[in-house]
């Protein structure tokens, strides 16, 4: 098991965070126009100065991004992303962990997320970590978990 660092992302973090998340979205450009995906388009600086943004750091090189989003009643995993070459390491599942204890601390019981239809395998893993499908359409599967 690699050793990794995880922390809250700041202004400066923003080009390697994008550059994470490119190479983590380019995995499904066989099967959508990757270009269309929010993650690919929005701007990083405006996530971390908006939103709590964490990087998680191996060798002084970002391989993961997480976002979250309070809302009034809720959390949204609004991203969450690693490097290909990171990937099935328990990366996933520790960021997961890491999401469902930053929402609790501050008092919340609920988050959602939605993910692609094609994505079947996240699908499948958000699954297997307890989260529920509650809702698809064309494009996109909706998925929610209640904290204990």
């Amino acid at each position: 098991m690699i050793s990794w660092n995880i922390r809250k992302a700041d202004l400066n973090d923003a080009g390697e965070l994008q550059k994470c998340m490119h190479k983590a979205y380019l995995k499904y450009s066989d099967r959508i126009n990757i270009k269309t995906l929010p993650p690919m388009n929005v701007n990083y600086k405006d996530e971390i100065a908006s939103f709590p943004v964490w990087i998680v750091e191996f060798n002084n090189q970002i391989i993961a991004g997480l976002v979250l989003v309070f809302e009034e009643d809720y959390a949204s995993l609004a991203n969450i992303a690693i490097d290909p070459d990171f990937q099935a390491k328990g990366l996933g599942k520790f960021l997961l962990k890491f999401a469902e204890q930053e929402t609790r601390s501050k008092g919340y019981t609920e988050m959602k997320l939605a993910t692609h239809v094609l994505f079947t395998e996240n699908v499948l893993f958000y699954n297997k970590q307890g989260w529920i499908l509650v809702d698809q359409d064309e494009t996109k599967v909706y998925m929610k978990k209640y904290l204990k």
